[in-house]
């Protein structure tokens, strides 16, 4: 059986930042945020050449190991086929280690770059099949279902298959991240939390995710009590003491503050852009303060113009 035929042209993907749990949506909820990562993908006729520029350009490994190639070669394969080569240019902003969903950024393109170069990729593998490919490359989907989907998600497991729906946040409410130096690996975070925790605070949790789906679509208003947590948060404050010390400063202040994803990056989300300003200026010298867009769009293909026609050449 013959194996797919792939574009001659580049593809140029753009994914975004996100920040997962959100306080109190452990591994379910999920924000996509106005800072990107471009991945220009382009089938080449033989090896692979891996190119990095900014965020891991002096980590990350450059062959078979690196993340978004990974991915790329996985999502070829349930396409169809590899193709005989590939060059891949990546321009990351995305801080890793930080919380800010870069692994998940990595993957999202990784499937999307090789469904936009594969032709009739769409047909090959849909919207929800990337999801499910993502999440289970990633481990869960809550990250890179905001990655994907842009905008506020809910992720949930259905019989071992991942799902999401994507809801609108409110357009009053500016994402100001504070990053800092160090990075915390997801690993030594997930490894901080208990086996068990107590009922009332499963309970507690309970109605303060469901009140951030309210607070974060139409009632930002209500943003501080309901980004208040107790499942992970503190259980992870020997790891990131900092950190959890500005989210309780900041919410001390009013401002609605949580840990990013596994942190060590705290996401304060206040209302407007002259308070998205003022809050930025509150953490010390050790954080790195910047006020982000709220993404609408998730991972976008932005074609590039090849020179000729754009050919398809079979694999």
């Amino acid at each position: 059986m013959a194996g797919p035929a792939f574009r001659a042209a580049a593809v140029r993907v753009r994914v975004p930042a996100t920040s997962a749990n959100l306080g109190p949506g452990y591994d379910a909820l999920g924000l996509a945020l106005g800072l990107y990562d471009d991945v220009v993908v382009r089938v080449a006729d033989s090896g692979l050449h891996v190119d990095i520029a900014g965020e891991g350009a002096e980590t990350l490994s450059r062959d078979e190991d690196h993340l978004l190639v990974r991915s790329l070669r996985t999502a070829f394969d349930l396409l169809g086929g590899q193709p005989r080569g590939l060059e891949v240019v990546c321009a990351n902003r995305i801080p890793h280690g930080r919380g800010l969903g870069s692994s998940s950024a990595a993957i999202c393109a990784g499937i999307v770059a090789a469904r936009a170069v594969t032709t009739g990729g769409e047909a090959r593998l849909h919207d929800a099949a990337m999801l499910e490919l993502a999440s289970e490359i990633e481990g869960h989907p809550d990250n890179v279902a905001a990655c994907l989907m842009g905008g506020f998600t809910l992720a949930w497991m259905d019989a071992g298959a991942a799902r999401a729906i994507r809801m609108e946040p409110a357009e009053s409410v500016v994402p100001v991240v504070f990053v800092p130096a160090r990075p915390l690996p997801t690993e030594t975070a997930r490894g901080l939390l208990p086996r068990h925790v107590p009922h009332v605070d499963a309970a507690f949790n309970t109605g303060r995710a469901a009140l951030l789906v309210e607070a974060l679509t139409r009632r930002p208003e209500l943003l501080l009590p309901a980004t208040e947590d107790r499942l992970h948060q503190e259980y992870r404050a020997p790891a990131m003491k900092e950190s959890v010390e500005l989210v309780n400063r900041l919410r001390a202040d009013g401002v609605p503050a949580v840990v990013s994803g596994a942190g060590p990056t705290v996401l304060a989300l206040p209302e407007g852009h002259g308070a998205g300003d003022k809050v930025a200026q509150l953490a010390g010298e050790q954080w790195t303060a910047n006020r982000l867009s709220l993404d609408t769009a998730g991972a976008s293909v932005l074609p590039l113009k090849a020179d000729g026609a754009d050919r398809s050449a079979s694999q």
